[in-house]
């Protein structure tokens, strides 16, 4: 298949993710109500207006807090767009005619954009009643379409062009002849795969599996690029992949413009972020002077003669031009005092980038980034290095037809499975016990990862088993179906899970536990046996001394994290061997990996045990339990 048949392809199945996406949240509009949406992250009920001010970008912010459900996780974030509602005493809703966009979002306290400030007072007057909820990301999709149209449409003899030939046609990827750079401070993997993404011409892929530093890879061959080229672009697919390479970045010494804003909330983050170096720029209060002086007139203007509403206008327009000018100004100062620009991928279509060029974008988190998002970025460069693990958490995808049809095969998979050259595993691992790691090396990758000699044999307690299953299969432990988001639940598996847990910090020893700050994650697949898990710690009085060393979340809630102990709730239970997502491998590695030392899976063998991976799975556990 040609290349932009493929693109043509994705476009269509994009087009069904779309369709799909819109349809869900018009069924959820209409007949869901406002309980089932806050539990489900996708509304705060009721909210309390905050002050309303203008940003350093000219913004109308308005703050809202929310004082119930805070331990709920939601889904707002930077970017995101939102509509009001108000809720009368009856239940009868009705939606305010305008939309918001996220600034900042944390567990309670949420800043707006705001359209203006007629939506400010339609919000600040309604005293009771008040809430808000995601609107339909309407902006994403339409930077997807844009950029797949734009690539499908590139010149036969542009650089675009030839690096979709390269990516989704038949066109090897080339190299460039750079002198290989040693870094002793990497393993072998670690530098060889910095020397890939150096030499690449074209495309260049670092593959991570779990623990093998590909974030310490990747700064190394951004800060090695730098060397050689005065500008880098780096994306991710979430806010919290952009902040965290973003961070390791600052840390040596690179000068990084943060476009939006960060989920790491700390000084060093907005230190480096387009907001507030806006705002610290010496030009900034001549600016924020004139927008003030702007506003006024405007206010003013409709009740002056008109003679005074010409002489307004003439001073508004002069005002506006010296405007423009600062802000151009200051942006130039900006971005060209920038090492790195950071931004999520669909943030790099902000109106911020329109018109520049890099020599390099770097894509992290490539396997969790549908192929369209990443040519939003890659538009903007003359060369891509990805890098992730597409045997991790893939592109989150609600149309099943979509992803079946191959949405959700990914541009870094695509690339290392046909372009083989352009790929570096980095196969030396630094996180988990080698028995913990070995299954997933064999079934994931082809072998080829290995424990480093540090942690190889790291555990908890001597002579204790890296990994173990507690079989329910011979309990009357079935499982519940609890609504499609939320998936299935089964409460007496969490309640073992937690009699297990406690038994293990009894053998470890409470004091051990404290003193040691040994910790622990609490993981399922299913969002309602969290909720319910998360409920039962919090109310657990023998927990109670060590909830600061607990974690409670889905697989996704822990990509990129690592625990000493790992606990998984696999809550299915049926006569029919029914698995549901459980059979999409990639969490259940994600799940397992995220272990240094221990990993107890509760979980119906009967029921997962029909399955080839979960087979194996027990099989490999009895093996080395017997070893033992």
């Amino acid at each position: 298949m040609k290349s932009a048949e493929i693109l043509r392809r994705q476009r269509e199945l994009l087009r069904m993710e779309y369709e799909c996406e819109r349809e869900e949240f018009k069924r959820q509009t209409e007949t869901m109500g406002v309980a089932r949406k806050v539990k489900r992250g996708l509304c705060w009920y009721p909210v309390r207006c905050g002050r309303s001010y203008y940003n350093s970008l000219n913004q109308l912010i308005l703050d809202i807090e929310r004082s119930a459900d805070t331990e709920i996780e939601h889904e707002f974030e930077y970017g995101r767009t939102v509509c009001f509602f108000r809720q009368a005493a009856n239940g009868q809703i009705s939606y305010f005619n305008f939309m918001a966009t996220v600034s900042y979002a944390d567990e309670s306290r949420m800043a707006l954009a705001m359209p203006g400030a007629g939506a400010v007072a339609q919000c600040q007057d309604c005293e009771d009643g008040l809430g808000v909820q995601l609107f339909f990301d309407e902006t994403s999709y339409q930077a997807m379409f844009e950029a797949l149209d734009a690539v499908i449409a590139a010149p036969a003899d542009s650089r675009l062009a030839a690096l979709r030939e390269i990516i989704d046609g038949p066109a090897e990827p080339a190299t460039r002849d750079i002198a290989p750079v040693q870094l002793p401070w990497l393993n072998t993997w670690q530098e060889r795969a910095v020397n890939l993404a150096l030499r690449a011409r074209d495309v260049a892929v670092v593959h991570g599996p779990p623990g093998t530093g590909k974030t310490t890879t990747m700064v190394e061959a951004i800060c090695e690029t730098l060397r050689r080229e005065p500008q880098a672009l780096v994306c991710a697919q979430s806010n919290a992949a952009v902040d965290w390479i973003a961070e390791k970045l600052a840390d040596r010494g690179a000068n990084v413009l943060r476009i939006g804003n960060p989920s790491r909330v700390n000084d060093k983050m907005l230190a480096c972020t387009y907001e507030r170096r806006f705002a610290d720029h010496p030009a900034y209060p001549e600016l924020w002077a004139i927008r003030k002086e702007m506003r006024q007139l405007r206010g003013q203007s409709r009740r002056r003669a008109y003679a005074e509403r010409e002489a307004m206008r003439n001073r508004l327009s002069r005002l506006s031009q010296r405007a423009a000018d600062l802000e151009a100004e200051i942006n130039a100062d900006l971005f060209n005092g920038a090492h790195v620009v950071a931004s999520t991928l669909v943030s790099a279509n902000s109106r911020l980038l329109h018109g520049m060029r890099f020599g390099t974008v770097f894509i992290d988190e490539a396997g969790q980034a549908l192929e369209a998002a990443c040519w939003i970025a890659i538009r903007k460069a003359d060369r891509v290095v990805l890098a992730g693990d597409h045997q991790q958490l893939p592109p989150t995808i609600k149309c099943y037809e979509a992803a079946r049809a191959g949405l959700d095969v990914t541009m870094m998979q695509r690339v290392a499975q046909a372009k083989p050259t352009a790929v570096a595993l980095l196969r030396m691992q630094y996180r988990m016990h080698r028995d913990i790691m070995r299954f997933s090396s064999e079934w994931f990758y082809g072998g080829q990862v290995e424990a480093s000699p540090q942690v190889s044999d790291r555990s908890i307690l001597d002579l204790d088993t890296p990994i173990w299953w507690i079989d329910t299969s011979e309990m009357d432990f079935p499982e519940q179906f609890v609504g499609d988001s939320f998936g299935r639940i089964n409460k007496p598996e969490a309640d073992l899970l937690l009699e297990a847990l406690q038994e293990y910090i009894r053998r470890v020893g409470p004091d051990r536990v404290l003193d040691e700050r040994v910790d622990f994650a609490i993981i399922s697949p299913y969002k309602a046996q969290v909720q319910y898990l998360r409920q039962r710690v919090a109310h657990c009085a023998a927990l109670r001394p060590y909830r600061h060393l607990l974690t409670v979340n889905t697989v996704d809630g822990f990509q990129g994290q690592e625990r000493d102990v790992v606990f998984i709730s696999l809550v299915r239970a049926n006569g029919e061997g029914q698995i549901g997502f459980l059979r999409d491998l990639r969490r259940m590695n994600v799940a397992i990996t995220r272990a240094r030392m221990k990993v107890v899976l509760i979980g119906d063998a009967a029921t997962l045990g029909r399955h080839p991976f979960y087979r194996r799975l027990i099989e490999y556990i009895v093996e080395l339990a017997e070893k033992n």
